[in-house]
């Protein structure tokens, strides 16, 4: 009966692995993903290192380089700190460097008396970035000496050695690594959200100074980042030369062993945009700071109202009515944080919610006592946001009178499907006429419906809630969806799990997802969250090798191809309806052949980040973006 019930189960079967194969063997556990995300988190990981040895007050410069290296990036990231100590641990029988390196949960991160605060909370940071590159190199000066050891693949491959001695008793540490190409299924550092994540460290740690040099094409670019004003700086750099309606607000203070540090201020817009960190990581999933802010502000904003009766409102004032317009910064430094996954995305500390409501609320009181004319200012903007919910509210309730959620809106246009289990039913959102016949007649129905959209859609960043539901196009999107909107919104009414964008691979085909993304972050976020949301990767190019016919997806492919076939029939696609039906299903639609994207909140965050400095009013930024990525467009259609 024994045998029968454990089915062969026995302690020979049970396998250990040791700290670098587990981490090789789960990587995603740690880093999130094996894909670019993942790629460029070693990157971080070693960065945050640096930034705890600059928050500790032993570190003001920091300098990273980018290297290429067999068609893999290679990272050096050196820092004036105090260095890694070198000498030995008893206990271990080895030097603190190489535990660090090769053991999970070790480091001083534990010890509030070295590091009062740090992003390294679980200990694993150096450990995971040894056990998934190929090599890491670290050189280390300190107590007058210089020492180097190097590992590989999460074990020592030399010895700790001293190399030299260290002029002017200078101190510090460099770890040099190459991210193993066996873990991971890209090669190159995402150096657009390495930008956006040096300047945010910047501007949290002002008089730091980060330089970033890029060698990676054999030219060396130069990117220096510094803040003297810090959170004023942030909320300029946020704020994008947008009409401003209040004076920033700055409230930083310590309770025990926790600094809170809150920069808001409202401006002509109407989005809320939050940016949170804890020790100097985004957390851009929020948590509990995020909501213990939230809460303190309506409160000290309804109470202030309440209290000061000359403020004559006599409409309703909701939370959502207090953030619209307003950009805001949430920066703690605390100990022991609690996050949710080793990718540090949402705060989970149930104290900090108190914490920063009790906070946030007096500090504001006490603001508002203090500056009644920006007060003022504040409260119209609120009155007015208010204003334009009831009427918006009230314009959704004759849109369902007139049954425009219900379906009508959808005769013409939706090409629905068969299926009506969401599981297994799929939506694409396809741009343009053309495309949208090729789609219709290359799906299959069983599964796939259509929605073609008319061009762009609205860009609802810059536009009111009166005319986002007065537009036709986002109109019939929520109709096919099925979830509602705002305070209708249901997950659970969904009638397709995979959302998917089909436009072209130009200019015009991203500025349209960037504003689907832009939508569905604001009104539909839980869609995002759930992983409904995909993009399709339609092919670049036709390749005719004889009489085969390959279908190739992005230019290293080509090249490759080229190398291999020097004379090959090439045709560029410039967009979906140059392809017949059969070709969109096999090679864009066909669950077998095609490949999807799945979109995450930070792809999300980063879409609407390139659409403010691409579509917004701060030239000189856009004109610096267009000059700094120049170089990395392979293909421009004109």
């Amino acid at each position: 009966m024994d045998d029968f019930n454990t089915n062969g189960y026995s302690a020979k079967d049970i396998v250990v692995l040791s700290s670098y194969e587990g981490i090789r063997k789960r990587p995603a556990m740690y880093i999130g993903s094996t894909g670019n995300a993942g790629f460029t988190h070693l990157l971080y990981e070693v960065i945050d290192n640096a930034i705890d040895e600059a928050v500790a007050g032993y570190c003001k410069n920091i300098i990273i380089k980018l290297y290429n290296e067999d068609g893999g990036d290679i990272a050096e990231v050196s820092d004036d700190g105090r260095g890694i100590p070198v000498d030995i641990i008893e206990k271990q029988g080895k030097s603190a460097l190489e535990v660090i390196m090769t053991s999970m949960h070790s480091g001083a991160k534990f010890n509030n008396n070295i590091y009062k605060v740090s992003g390294g909370l679980h200990g694993v940071g150096l450990t995971v970035v040894n056990a998934l590159s190929e090599y890491v190199e670290v050189t280390i000066k300190r107590n007058s000496k210089i020492y180097r050891q190097r590992f590989s693949r999460g074990i020592p491959i030399s010895n700790l050695e001293i190399i030299g001695d260290a002029k002017n008793n200078e101190t510090g540490t460099t770890i040099k690594f190459k991210p193993d190409l066996q873990i991971f299924s890209v090669k190159l550092f995402d150096t657009i959200a390495l930008n956006e994540r040096l300047k945010d460290i910047s501007f949290l740690n002002s008089g730091i100074n980060i330089m970033l040099i890029d060698e990676r094409d054999g030219i060396e670019r130069i990117n220096k980042y510094y803040s003297q004003n810090g959170m004023f700086d942030f909320l300029n750099y946020i704020k994008n030369n947008t009409q401003e309606i209040s004076k920033p607000i700055i409230l930083s203070k310590q309770i025990n062993t926790t600094k809170i540090t809150v920069a808001m201020q409202y401006i002509n817009n109407y989005s809320e945009e939050i940016i949170s960190f804890i020790n100097n990581i985004k957390t851009p999933e929020g948590g509990t700071h995020v909501t213990g802010f939230h809460t303190a502000l309506t409160r000290a904003l309804t109470n202030y109202i309440e209290k000061n009766k000359k403020e004559k409102i006599k409409i309703n004032i909701e939370g959502e009515d207090t953030r619209e317009g307003l950009i805001v910064i949430i920066s703690l430094l605390m100990q022991n944080p609690e996050f949710e996954g080793q990718t540090k995305e949402k705060l989970g500390n149930q104290e900090i919610k108190g914490i920063v409501d009790t906070l946030v609320y007096n500090e504001l009181l006490t603001y508002f006592e203090e500056n009644p004319s920006e007060t003022s200012k504040i409260i119209a903007k609120i009155v007015n946001a208010a204003e334009a919910r009831e009427s918006a509210k009230r314009a959704r309730e004759l849109s369902r009178k007139k049954s425009i959620f219900e379906g009508s809106i959808l005769q013409g246009k939706l090409s629905d499907c068969t299926e009506k289990n969401p599981e297994m039913a799929e939506l694409f959102i396809v741009e343009g006429e053309s495309a949208a016949g090729s789609s219709k007649q290359g799906r299959d129905r069983l599964f796939q419906a259509i929605l073609p959209l008319k061009g762009k859609i609205l860009n609802v960043e810059k536009a009111s809630e009166d005319k986002i539901f007065n537009n036709q196009e986002l109109h019939t999107l929520v109709t096919a969806l099925g979830t509602g909107i705002k305070e209708t919104f249901n997950i659970n009414n969904i009638r397709y799990k995979k959302i998917i964008m089909l436009t072209d691979a130009d200019v015009d085909g991203s500025h349209i997802r960037t504003l689907l993304l832009t939508f569905f972050y604001k009104y539909m976020k839980p869609v995002i969250e759930q992983g409904y949301i995909y993009i399709a990767q339609p092919p670049l190019y036709k390749v005719n090798i004889g009489r085969e016919i390959h279908y190739i997806y992005n230019d290293n492919e080509l090249n490759s191809i080229i190398k291999e076939h020097p004379n090959v029939g090439i045709q560029r696609y410039k967009g979906l309806g140059e392809m017949n039906p059969e070709q969109l299903w096999e090679t864009t639609m066909n669950p077998k052949n095609r490949i999807l994207k799945k979109i995450k909140i930070k792809d999300a965050e980063l879409a609407k980040q390139l659409f403010e400095i691409l579509m917004g009013t701060d030239i000189p930024a856009r004109r610096r973006f267009i000059e700094e990525h120049a170089t990395e467009v392979s293909f421009l259609d004109i």
